[in-house]
């Protein structure tokens, strides 16, 4: 495990390709003002020893010391000591619709990029929790099983997509279904699942699912993207738009937010729905009803100690900066023999 202390020096490492835009300028430049004080066998008389290898050498070196210093500031740190602590928090549980609809931008960007970001925010906003992720479309899959990984959990989130699930639909019963399998404790009574779906196209007897699930303690908030209006699924290729999604009689497809079996799903197993149009009013609703429920009591490990790096990136930067020193811009022996750039 490694944490990254002042990420925003990163930004800095944006001056090596600006040093190299300006390095080859020079060489333009030096180039052209050569070949009009003299001719080239001439210069080659009276600077035998000019290398442009060796220019390009001292230029790396010192993009390289740069780079270790900029990542010196940002300062590196590993992860020494692991010990297990006790938590206390809800085991929270997303499932994210991942059928072809969510594609609809109704809601922008779209509707599962909204999804991402809503959910992404929650977690954000998260104190000890555990959080898991299901995706689902025409089955569920586990993407992530509870954890307290929040970086993690956000990565997964990152990488959702919706093409995951080849066979198309909005299965929210085996999504539910699967979530039963996400709680380890018996006696747990924290258990909640968040549903985020524009309710398409639902297969199954999903509210007596629900109800199901509400007797064995799970309460299901249901969060809907979209909008009642609804918008066309577009058809994209590398991000461009080239057609949309028709029906058998070539007529476009236009999917809209069904709040119904969402609101139906949520009022079965104890829970609410809530509109995701505003991804701060979703945050805040979720963090207060979070807060709001009994917290359990678990074991988590995590890195209690960690360990400065920046020392061995700014010994490196050193190291290259004193090396360069003795780089000079004359060929050596060496390089005349190599003669890589056809020098002679």
């Amino acid at each position: 495990m490694y944490l990254l202390e002042e990420k925003i020096y990163f930004w800095l490492l944006l001056v090596i390709p600006i040093i190299v835009v300006l390095f080859l300028g020079v060489l333009i430049w030096k180039k052209t003002v050569q070949k009009k004080f003299a001719e080239k066998e001439l210069l080659k008389r009276l600077s035998p020893n000019q290398s442009i290898f060796k220019s390009v050498l001292k230029i790396v070196v010192i993009c390289l010391a740069l780079a270790c210093f900029i990542i010196a500031l940002v300062n590196p740190k590993v992860g020494t000591k692991l010990e297990t602590v006790k938590r206390e928090g809800v085991d929270v549980v997303f499932a994210i619709d991942v059928s072809k609809s969510m594609l609809a931008e109704d809601i922008a960007p779209n509707r599962i990029e909204k999804s991402k970001q809503l959910v992404t925010q929650i977690i954000n906003n998260l104190a000890s929790d555990r959080v898991g992720i299901i995706a689902y479309a025409a089955s569920a899959f586990p993407q992530l099983p509870i954890t307290t990984d929040y970086g993690s959990a956000k990565m997964f989130l990152q990488s959702m997509n919706t093409d995951m699930l080849s066979s198309q639909g909005t299965a929210i019963n085996e999504a539910i279904e699967l979530a039963k399998t996400y709680y380890d404790d018996e006696e747990q009574t924290n258990r909640v699942l968040f549903i985020i779906s524009d309710g398409e196209d639902h297969e199954g007897n999903v509210a007596s699912i629900a109800e199901e699930a509400a007797k064995e303690g799970i309460k299901i908030f249901t969060i809907g993207v979209g909008t009642t209006k609804g918008g066309p699924i577009p058809i994209k290729r590398n991000g461009i738009v080239q057609s949309y999604k028709k029906n058998i009689q070539g007529e476009t497809v236009i999917t809209k937010l069904n709040t119904t079996i969402l609101q139906e799903i949520a009022n079965e197993a104890n829970g609410t729905y809530i509109d995701g149009s505003s991804t701060n009013a979703v945050v805040e609703n979720v963090t207060e009803l979070l807060q709001g429920m009994d917290k359990k009591e678990f074991e988590a490990k995590q890195f209690a100690d960690f360990k400065d790096q920046f020392q061995w990136f700014l010994g490196v930067g050193l190291l290259l900066l004193f090396l360069d020193i003795f780089l000079l811009e004359r060929k050596t022996s060496w390089v005349k023999r190599l003669n890589l750039f056809n020098e002679e």
